[in-house]
């Protein structure tokens, strides 16, 4: 801050700098001034000093340019539907299930299939025309487990079909031990609940890892998204 009356700040050879200010300026003379100006054309010599320059040194985030995705595992819960839709259809045009006391049920919320039918040979029949219209809806028939089969009155038996809508604990071990196994060093891996996820410094290796995946069985369906980076 330049004082009352002064026309700038000059340096001097010295290293110092000097205020200079017009005659007959007031100025204050007074003890407590922060500058005390005895005299017209009078310079006050303030303390050298110097610049330092400094950086402001961010800790690094070395997984911020990693790229990554999830594995997932489960079915489109609305062609499950269009598909159990398509088997009662079948049922009613087929002549072999004329007057056969064959069912199917789908809970949407528990994601399971209740099937009942006459006999075992025609609870075969009703799986396998399961099935076919599911692989036709794209539906992952690797996710389809079958229940045991259940006697019912007199021969009719039951059965319970269960879709595997999230990986399981135990294969998501299995496919991040695959994965350190696989010889892949840069690939991270960590399990989210039902998800896997893989990390990687680039989208070369995890397309590296996503055609080793395929190629391995862990009994179910993988899904490959949510892709970062």
């Amino acid at each position: 801050m330049v004082p009352a009356g002064a026309s700038g700040l000059k340096s001097t050879a010295d290293g110092t700098y000097s205020i200079h200010r017009d005659h007959g300026c007031q100025v204050d003379e007074s003890p407590e001034s922060s500058f005390n100006l005895l005299q017209a054309g009078s310079r006050v010599i303030l303390p050298a000093f110097t610049l330092h320059s400094f950086s402001l040194q961010l800790p690094h985030d070395s997984m911020a340019s990693n790229a990554s995705f999830d594995v997932s595992t489960g079915a489109d819960l609305q062609e499950v539907d269009n598909a159990v839709n398509q088997t009662l259809k079948e049922l009613a045009q087929r002549y072999d299930f004329k007057g056969t006391h064959c069912t199917v049920e789908f809970d949407r919320v528990k994601a399971e299939i209740r099937l009942s039918a006459d006999d075992e040979f025609r609870m075969d029949a009703l799986v396998d025309v399961l099935q076919t219209k599911m692989i036709k809806r794209n539906v992952p028939v690797k996710n389809l487990k079958l229940g045991d089969l259940e006697q019912a009155t007199g021969q009719s038996v039951r059965r319970t079909l269960t879709l595997t809508q999230g990986i399981p604990q135990d294969v998501s071990k299995k496919i991040v031990k695959a994965v350190k196994e696989g010889g892949f060093k840069k690939v991270q891996t960590s399990i989210q609940g039902e998800e896997v996820r893989i990390t990687a410094p680039s989208r070369d290796e995890l397309q590296a890892v996503i055609a080793f995946l395929k190629s391995q069985d862990f009994e179910i369906e993988l899904k490959f998204g949510n892709y970062r980076g």
